[in-house]
């Protein structure tokens, strides 16, 4: 019987049994021990052939399956790179979102921004700033703000449950290699710290969204704030202003008194000078003028009835010299309205404003042989100038205190007209001592003192209103000169000896012609 034929899985042909018949011959010629050798080479050959091309069939496996191999691992790589590129990209992306920075494929909207802006587009006008910072000479910074301002927690949470899950991944993924390990382990630290820095500014942007509204209401109170402060500034304007002509004004009468100073210093250094002579005690002014004193300033006079003396400012270069003044208003640095002690006595400075005295001027007039010269002037630089050839403060009075320091005043020549020769006969009335011919007190309501009728053309010792007034006759007021609604900027009474002396005038003065009256 013939074996039967393996399978084509066999690693080797079918070869002839050895108890099969004999192969034929092929030719009668080929020698017999040859021809009983060919079937063991036969089957030989054929081993080897298929040996060899069985194992060149493994080979082909093998490489086969390296070569998919390969292909998986690079593919695999391929996928992790991108995912790692992703992550960087949109952790950029965020980052620099966050610090608003301008990406050319999102529009966004900004809370906050400044003006100037460099590369924003002003959502508001100009005056619809939040708040506005003077920056001295440059262009001032204005703050916005977008009351609709985005809600970005919901994108932060969106992103770290990204985070998350990419994470997740990356630890659930198991690789054999260690250089892929090696990537996914980096992977996940910066994806961790990736999920950290986004924690940050979600508890950070949730942090500024709170204070939002705190920090309206804060810029709300500054508002508020600022539009009283510049409320108050525009009111103080006027005082301001008013502060610094007075300063200035004090400033020029710092200066006077400088020049005064000096003058007296210079008297004083003269070898010769009369002061020194014993016995030399001038009454007034006119008599230092005859004793050689040409100089403006402050002398010491001796009147006859008060040997202490007192310090006066003699004028002695104004239509003659020798002039004694008794009172100055030049630049609203004194205070004017006072009491009936203040008058008598006096009060200021006599290089400055000031008011001789009621009681001093009765020293030097009270026997009726001095005359007046008045010298007064404008904000317009305008000036002009009353005399008096009859000039006396309680003429002949005992008790001049008791009797009211009445004034006499008569003969008036100038360029100001006549302001003054109805008051003659008056009382001196202050604001506690009423003495004047008003149903009320006129020195209270007009804010001054002075020797009032009914009320006045004159009120030398009103209120330093500086120019025109909205008040009315309660300035330093020369109502013949400039009415009874402008204040004077300032004027002098001063005082000398007359040496042709006018006959006194019998005539009482009426009130024929209008002047304030209080009823």
């Amino acid at each position: 019987m013939r074996r039967r034929a393996p399978s084509s899985s066999s690693s080797f042909l079918p070869l002839p049994a050895e108890d099969s018949p004999p192969i034929p011959e092929r030719s009668s010629n080929l020698p017999a021990a040859l021809i009983l050798t060919l079937p063991p080479l036969y089957h030989r050959i054929m081993n080897e052939r298929w040996t060899i091309m069985n194992n060149s069939a493994s080979e082909l496996d093998a490489k086969q399956q390296k070569s998919n191999k390969s292909c998986c691992n690079v593919l695999l790589w391929c996928i992790l790179i991108l995912l790692a590129l992703l992550g960087v990209v949109a952790a950029t992306m965020t980052v620099l979102y966050l610090n608003h920075y301008p990406l050319p494929f999102i529009s966004r909207k900004q809370c906050f921004y400044l003006h100037p802006l460099t590369y924003v587009k002003p959502y508001f006008k100009e005056n619809g700033a939040l708040v506005t910072v003077s920056l001295g000479d440059g262009e001032p910074l204005s703050i916005y703000m977008d009351p609709n301002c985005p809600d970005y927690s919901n994108d932060f949470l969106r992103w770290e449950e990204v985070q998350n899950s990419l994470l997740s991944l990356l630890r659930n993924h198991n690789t054999d290699n260690w250089q892929e390990r090696g990537l996914v382990q980096k992977l996940g630290e910066e994806l961790k710290l990736l999920a950290g820095h986004a924690h940050s500014m979600r508890v950070e942007a949730e942090t500024l969204k709170r204070g939002q509204n705190a920090l309206m209401e804060r810029i709300n109170i500054l508002q508020s704030e600022q539009s009283r402060i510049s409320q108050l500034l525009s009111e103080s304007q006027g005082g301001v202003s008013k502060v610094v002509r007075s300063v200035a004004d004090s400033l020029h009468g710092l200066q006077r008194e400088t020049e005064s100073l000096r003058t007296m210093k210079t008297e004083l250094q003269k070898p010769n000078d009369f002061r020194q002579t014993k016995g030399f005690r001038p009454q007034d002014c006119s008599e230092l003028l005859d004793a050689g004193f040409t100089q403006d300033g402050v002398y010491s006079i001796f009147p006859t009835h008060e040997p202490r003396g007192f310090s006066v400012y003699c004028d002695m270069t104004t239509d003659g010299g020798g002039w004694t003044v008794i009172q100055r208003r030049s630049d609203g640095s004194v205070n004017f309205f006072r009491g009936w002690t203040a008058y008598r006595d006096g009060f200021g400075q006599v290089t400055g404003e000031h008011w001789l005295g009621l009681q001093r001027m009765f020293y030097l007039t009270g026997f009726g042989h001095s005359e007046l010269r008045i010298d007064i002037a404008d904000f317009e630089n305008g000036t002009a100038y009353a005399s008096y050839g009859l000039f006396a403060v309680g003429l002949d009075s005992v008790n001049p205190d008791e009797d009211g320091y009445v004034l006499t005043v008569d003969h008036y020549s100038g360029t100001a007209g006549d302001s003054l020769l109805k008051h003659s006969g008056m009382q001196f009335t202050t604001k506690d001592r009423d003495q004047d011919q008003s149903e009320n007190n006129c020195a209270a309501y007009y804010q001054g003192a002075w020797w009032y009728r009914n009320c006045h053309t004159s009120n030398l010792n009103g209120q330093y209103l500086r120019g025109g007034h909205a008040s009315y006759a309660d300035g330093v007021e020369w109502s013949s000169w400039t009415g009874w609604q402008y204040s004077l900027r300032s004027s002098e009474m001063k005082v000398r000896p007359n040496k042709s002396p006018a006959p006194r005038s019998s005539a009482s003065h009426s009130d024929s012609e209008p002047h304030p009256v209080l009823n």
